[in-house]
């Protein structure tokens, strides 16, 4: 009798509790599909990955400075010496205008070895990776990202095709599964030549800009980062007293504070709702 009598404040009270519950709700599964879609962007790079980079922190506080680029030798060197690393892929990248026919585009153009695809864990859709004598010789052929197929082939076969990147030209041997956006970089943009070939023909020096170490385990990503620094101190004869010129960023690590930070945002916005 009381709620029939009292209609408009029954309603309003009732609105007033669905929208309350249903905001919270709301929320809660906004902030889990960020840290789902945080995470998985961040193991779309790899498996148990460490990431090696050329770089000095700056005294003025803006961004990291750039420093002397890594040689094979420390890519050697970090599989052979750590016990805790399985495999370290090194690259070097340069943005390049990619060409085929009437169509181009601004691409990354990366030299590579056969080490990337494993510690990347990036499979090929069709096509192949390069053999061992493309590889030493610096052959003139290259693997392509699902975008790069989409923008200049269309609907055409690209394998067997030939690809003018800047001034060099590459015969098309495979072409990568689509792996998608991280932090707003499209990965699939993409150009994969071996390393020789860029160093040569692109580069015209032996600089390695970057290193993906794969870590044995979970577990040892953290150790492995720990020797990994050690080893390049030694290397790059940096003592003690001086700052790095380089980094070396466990995946791992990054995963644990995007989680963490976004877990405190959604308990946040939850509170207030």
């Amino acid at each position: 009798r009381e709620v029939r009598r009292h209609l408009l404040r029954s309603v309003l009270t009732t609105l007033g509790i669905v929208i309350g519950v249903g905001a919270v709700i709301t929320m809660i599964t906004l902030g889990r599909g960020a840290t789902e879609k945080v995470t998985s962007q961040i193991a779309g790079l790899g498996r148990n990955l460490l990431i090696l980079m050329p770089e000095r922190a700056s005294r003025s506080g803006g961004p990291p400075a750039s420093t002397a680029p890594f040689k094979i030798e420390d890519v050697q060197a970090i599989v052979e010496e750590i016990a805790d690393v399985a495999v370290a892929a090194p690259q070097a990248t340069r943005p390049l205008l990619a060409v085929y026919g009437n169509e181009n585009r601004t691409t990354t153009v990366t030299g590579i070895d056969n080490n990337f695809f494993e510690v990347r864990d990036w499979r090929l859709s069709t096509g192949r990776t390069f053999s061992e004598a493309e590889l030493r010789a610096g052959k003139q052929v290259c693997v392509i990202g699902a975008t790069t197929r989409k923008v200049l082939f269309r609907y055409q076969d690209p394998i067997g095709a030939t690809l003018r990147v800047g001034k060099v030209a590459c015969e098309v041997i495979g072409v990568l599964e689509a792996k998608g956006a991280t932090f707003g970089n499209n990965q699939d943009e993409i150009v994969l030549v071996p390393l020789r070939t860029f160093q040569r023909r692109v580069a015209g020096n032996r600089d390695i800009n970057l290193v993906f170490v794969g870590a044995k385990s979970s577990e040892s990503t953290a150790k492995a980062q720990r020797d990994i620094t050690s080893l390049m101190q030694e290397r790059r004869r940096i003592s003690r007293c001086e700052p790095d010129d380089f980094a070396v960023r466990d995946m791992t690590e990054v995963t644990n504070t995007v989680v963490a930070a976004t877990g405190i945002l959604t308990a946040f916005l939850s509170a207030i709702a």
